[in-house]
Order: C-alpha cells, then structure tokens, then sequence
C-alpha cells in the first residue's frame, strides 16, 4: 500500500498545540507553525483501525494489558534494534517527560544533581530544576563538520560526589545524532566508574534516517544495562503524541524493583484503553508505513538544504541522522538573539524553537520540523527567505 504524506491536513479547531499555544507563546496566531515536535501527517491506518474498532463497543470501562502488548514491543526491538529485551525489565509509564521527573524523585536526594548534555531537548534541564535538584552542564563539543560528539574531558571535570544521575538524548533532539557503539560504550564506562545512573531517552529512536543505524545505550555492554533505565515509545514515529503510550526498559533488578514498586504502588503503570491498542497496532503492522514516512522525511531533509543553499545561503541545516527536526544553525546572518527572533516570527511569520531554549551551545541556532508535506515546509522556507533578503 502507497500511504499519503503529501497532503495538507488543516488542523486548526482540533485542539492541536501547534496552533492553540501560538497566541499564548508568541502573541500572534499568523504564524506558519513548524515548531513542537508532532507531524502533520495522518496517523498509521493500521491505528486508527485497530481504535476504531474498540470504539465500535460501547462500553469503556476498566481493562488489562493484552496479551500481545509485552511479545510485540519485544519482538520491535529484536527484529530493529537487536536488543533483547525479557518481559520482567517492561513497564508502561505515563509519559517520558513524567519518568524523568519520577526518577530524580525516586533515586536522587535533593542535594544531588543531575547531568546534561546541551544543546539538548529543555525538559532534560527544566524538569530536574522544577524538582528541586541541581542541573550539571556538559556541553556537547561542536565538530568542523558541523556534527557534535560528547566532551568527555569536561564531563571528567564537571562531575563531582553529588552527580547521581546522567540523562542522554539518543537519538539526539535537536541535533539529530544517532550515537555510536564506541561513544556509548565509553559513556557508560564512564558512568559506571562515577556511580551514575543513566536514562537514556529513545523516543526518536525508530526514526532514523540516510542508512544511520539506532544503537540502545543498555544493548551496548552489560555494563550499561546495568546502570540504565530506557524510555521508549511509539509516539513520535507513528504520531501519536496525544495518545501516551510510553514505556521504560530496566535491566537491572535492584533499580527495576526501585522504580516499578513505587508506579505500581501510585498506579502509574497502568495504561489507559487506546495506549496498549496503538502500540500493538503500530508495531505489529506499521512498519511498512514507518518506512515510507523516512524515505518522504529524507527527500524533505533533502529539500531543506537544496532551498537553503540556493536561495538562503546564510542558514546551514545540519542533516539529522533521525528524527523529522533540523537543526538551522543560522549564526552566519550575524543576528543576536533578540535580531533572529524579529526575523522568524515577526518578519517571516514562523513559529519554530529558538536554540537558546535548548541551553549552552545553542545560540544562534533554530529548530525546524519538517514532519510536513513538502509544500507546506516549502511555504515556511519561502517566508524565511522572503524575509531574509527583505
């Protein structure tokens, strides 16, 4: 079946964030949205039938975990990830954002602190200041091809007795990198001799692009699933961020029996009715759309760098090896922060993530997602330049 990612979807009056937060966030609601990381295109079929089928019955009341929720999450990530994983180390959590706040909580004393690795996804930082523990920084180190690789020198130096807990964004959102088996390796080693726990955050992790592989950080030695705890889930691949279907992957029993104790003594690991039904959908019969979508998410990356070369030539995408964000270092306009938010919101109309927000490293840069039909990123891309050459 040849599924449809060229056409244009009007999504405003569903509710949906990418439209209802722009009077909120930017004071204007004119702007071209190419911000929050959700897609434009339609849902898996496969989902939305497996849904509807469950909403043909009308009652909808308490259920259990199916039987094929556990056996097709493990057969995803053996048959993609050659990671095998046994049901025991499984549990739904209520959103990735959620567990991480739940871990700084269950694991860290108030006085402990936290590592990241900015330029990176904000709630990484937000979240563990919101609950009252210390943020580390650990600037990821900007390579002359425009890629980044982890410093670990600065980590050596940034980590004292009171760092309990590192977080890791693989892949990475937003500068798109899948990371290798040697950085991982090394990472936990590191992690390992440090006494730090490691989450490390997956979710983009079945979207990679240009033959780039996903490596999970506990698949990459035992001692890296001795010290983790994963989040997945199937939301950014299939769309389906408004229906929570998230889940964490812990080998080691000390930390499991920690972690899932305390969600099953709130009830935090029990899943609403649609979560278990999407996530079998999506992994028992999505795969076919899933590699169509990277293939129209690659001639998209493709498309935004043609067109800036062409006719914006002093913003440089940097290609994502997954995900459908690009990360636009625009430093050449020569514009401070104040001067590129002009430019993207109030001259070019577009909504998209300044750098700034994602911590140190990220200034002069801005987040595109073009988990759009090609005509609607063109659009954004054309205001961009308009407004560039204005």
């Amino acid at each position: 079946m040849q599924y449809d990612f060229s056409t244009i979807i009007e999504r405003r009056g569903t509710g949906d964030l990418m439209h209802e937060a722009l009077k909120p966030r930017w004071g204007r609601d004119d702007l071209h949205p190419m911000w929050v990381a959700d897609m434009d295109f339609a849902v898996c079929p496969a989902i939305t039938d497996a849904m509807r089928r469950r909403l043909e019955h009308p009652i909808f009341g308490y259920t259990v975990t199916p039987k094929d929720y556990f056996p097709a999450i493990h057969d995803w990530e053996l048959t993609h990830h050659q990671w095998d994983i046994q049901r025991e180390w499984l549990s739904f959590i209520p959103g990735i954002v959620k567990g991480i706040g739940m871990v700084c909580n269950i694991f860290l004393k108030e006085d402990e602190k936290v590592i990241v690795m900015p330029p990176v996804y904000h709630p990484f930082f937000l979240t563990p200041r919101a609950n009252h523990r210390e943020v580390v920084w650990n600037p990821l180190k900007r390579l002359d091809d425009g890629s980044y690789t982890i410093d670990f020198d600065n980590l050596a130096q940034v980590c004292d007795d009171k760092c309990r807990l590192l977080i890791l964004c693989n892949p990475h959102n937003p500068a798109g990198i899948c990371w290798d088996r040697e950085t991982l390796q090394r990472l936990a080693d590191f992690c390992a001799t440090h006494h730090l726990l490691v989450i490390s955050d997956e979710i983009h992790c079945d979207l990679a692009l240009f033959g780039h592989k996903h490596i999970p950080f506990a698949s990459v030695s035992d001692t890296a699933a001795n010290i983790s705890i994963t989040f997945q889930a199937p939301s950014k691949t299939f769309n389906i961020a408004g229906i929570v279907s998230s889940f964490a992957v812990v080998p080691n029993k000390e930390i499991r029996d920690k972690f899932y104790q305390w969600l099953k003594a709130n009830e935090l690991n029990e899943a609403h009715i649609f979560a278990h039904i999407a996530t079998v959908a999506a992994y028992r019969e999505g795969d076919e759309w899933r590699r169509q979508l990277i293939a129209y998410l690659e001639d998209n990356v493709r498309f935004v760098e043609d067109y800036c070369r062409e006719h914006i030539p002093g913003v440089h995408p940097v290609r994502p090896q997954a995900s459908f964000l690009v990360w636009l270092d625009c430093r050449e306009l020569g514009l401070d922060h104040d001067q590129l938010l002009d430019l993207f919101i109030d001259k070019a109309h577009l909504a998209l993530n300044d750098g700034e927000m994602f911590g140190p490293g990220g200034e002069g840069f801005m987040r595109m997602n073009i988990g759009s039909p090609r005509a609607y990123v063109e659009q954004g891309l054309r205001q961009l330049a308009e407004a560039v050459n204005r």
